[in-house]
């Protein structure tokens, strides 16, 4: 009698593990991440094992692109913009058991806006360098206030990971579907499923399914690729064009093409007035006319073709039509017109003399354009660059450097004349990119950390992104930031060449995949994803 009350106990464990598990998902990151404080996350290595593991009040709708509630069941701001107040889920316990409650949400905010922590995510909740207040009303309600409107306020919380006030495990104690289990430096991360997470489907069956998720440091794409054809890897985001091409020959079910991302190739010119260039070359750099020219020579159709293998779109600003909410749709990207440029350098004082272009004090029109070693895309659009450039006369020359010494070029000695390189858009909201175009930040990347603004364009950027970030009315956010969008159009600081599509590798024996052009690409929806023909076996 005891044995068959052992095995049926054993039978019904199985059952109910059945409920909830679906084996081990396994994909690759780049290199280690950073840090595992989900307050000091500025990588997206680090980024992705946040996500993971950790809860936040809100998140983004990867397909509808608006906020879902997540530990926050609702929220509400006031009239002027300057707080927000939260009414939290109830039940909800931290990975260590310990409930959730609005002293982890004030805890979490108090930590973040300490000084001594330098926290990144915290840059974004501080208004005019100020703190924030935050008040716990009761176990279930908390209230945030700004010293000063905040358009989009709710918006801000989306990357605020909530940390225990009372778990003796601190920021380990986590609220999302995973914990980090094990972790072997240079070779993986292992996440085992939490017990304690919230979250259950429709049926009532509680998340996530996967029992874990081992996260794999690759640092070679083709060594990547290898793996994911053994089987060994489940997905691969961010595919190579020409991985892409492989795969969808050898199985067209492996690879999807979702569209264009939010993601974008640029270059830009160094305006930096103390810049160790020669003074004809920052007149050239800061004459609109001359940017504007160089765009116009650059064929962005070839750049999708040659590069991208037609994986991608010529891009046209700040935000691809993939940010559907924030996208000026009335503009086109500048046009490929040869003898449009030349007659915009000619209009200018440029000639040309013999088989190149020269200024009106004679000196040739030459630069170099710098970009990091090891990106075999932007190596072959540099040198497409060059080549269209030679059409009007201008000389180019390509250089290309580790990543730590391109930084060092256009962040601190400003050694350069022009770079191509990518923007990451990670949120949808233009106040995340204010960073970018305010003309005091350090990331305003052609001329960067102006104590005035240096052109009467850049000031009025600088009125319109204030005038956004603290406007209520959403017509009228729209309104400013199309207008930035215009004038950045106009004014070519940047010269956008293309906003790549968003190519994945996904293994058929993955379901649920929902896959979104906004990061992260596959796992976004991760506490719903299933290992399909591998639950009974692989779990006895």
């Amino acid at each position: 009698m005891m044995t068959l009350i052992r095995l049926f106990l054993a039978v019904a464990l199985t059952g109910a593990a059945a409920l909830h598990a679906g084996g081990e998902l396994r994909f690759a990151i780049r290199s280690e991440p950073k840090t595992f404080h989900p307050a000091m996350v500025a990588d997206e290595n680090s980024d992705t094992i946040r996500y993971l593991t950790h809860g936040f009040l809100v998140r983004a709708n990867r397909h509808t692109q608006e906020l879902d509630p997540e530990l926050a069941v609702s929220w509400k701001t006031s009239p002027d913009g300057r707080s927000i107040r939260f009414r939290l889920r109830t039940g909800v316990r931290f990975s260590d058991a310990t409930p959730f409650t609005a002293e982890d949400v004030a805890h979490t905010l108090r930590a973040l806006m300490d000084p001594e922590l330098r926290s990144p995510v915290a840059d974004s909740l501080r208004a005019g360098g100020r703190n924030l207040d935050v008040v716990a009303h009761s176990s279930h309600e908390v209230s945030v206030t700004f010293p000063k409107p905040m358009a989009g306020i709710e918006s801000l919380f989306e990357n605020v990971a909530i940390l225990s006030a009372r778990s003796p495990l601190k920021e380990k104690a986590v609220l999302g579907p995973f914990v980090l289990a094990e972790h072997v430096p240079g070779s993986y991360l292992l996440l085992k499923r939490n017990a304690h997470y919230w979250k259950k489907d429709k049926r009532g069956r509680a998340l996530p399914y996967l029992d874990a998720v081992r996260v794999e440091i690759v640092q070679n794409r083709e060594t990547e690729l290898l793996k994911f054809r053994r089987n060994q890897l489940h997905f691969i985001t961010n595919l190579e064009a020409d991985h892409y091409s492989r795969l969808l020959a050898e199985n067209p079910a492996w690879v999807k093409d979702t569209g264009p991302s939010l993601d974008v190739e640029m270059i830009w010119f160094n305006q930096v007035a103390n810049a160790p260039i020669p003074a004809h070359k920052k007149t050239w750099f800061t004459s609109q006319a001359f940017r504007r020219a160089i765009s116009m020579a650059i064929n962005r159709e070839d750049l999708c073709k040659v590069v991208y293998r037609g994986h991608a779109r010529p891009a046209v600003g700040p935000f691809s039509a993939a940010n559907r909410q924030w996208f000026n749709g009335s503009l086109k990207p500048h046009p490929f017109d040869v003898k449009a440029a030349l007659k915009l350098l000619e209009q200018e004082g440029f000639q040309r003399k013999g088989e190149w272009l020269v200024d009106k004090t004679g000196q040739p029109v030459e630069f170099s354009i710098v970009t990091n070693s090891g990106s075999r895309n932007r190596e072959r659009m540099a040198a497409l660059v060059q080549q269209d450039l030679r059409a009007i006369g201008v000389r180019v020359n390509v250089v290309t450097l580790d990543f730590p010494s391109l930084i060092e070029r256009i962040s601190r000695n400003f050694n350069y004349e022009a770079c191509l390189l990518g923007l990451v858009n990670v949120e949808l909201d233009p106040n995340a990119q204010a960073n970018v175009w305010l003309s005091s930040s350090s990331q305003h990347q052609w001329n960067p950390n102006q104590p005035t603004p240096a052109t009467p364009w850049e000031a009025e950027i600088d009125r319109l992104m204030v005038a956004q970030a603290t406007t209520m009315q959403q017509s009228k956010r729209k309104a400013h930031f199309d207008r930035v969008q215009e004038i950045v159009w106009q004014q070519a600081p940047f010269i956008y060449l293309i906003n790549r599509n968003v190519l994945l590798a996904v293994s058929p024996e993955l379901r649920n995949i929902a896959p979104s052009v906004l990061r992260p690409h596959v796992y976004w929806n991760v506490d719903s994803l299933e290992l399909s023909g591998r639950t009974e076996v692989s779990r006895r």
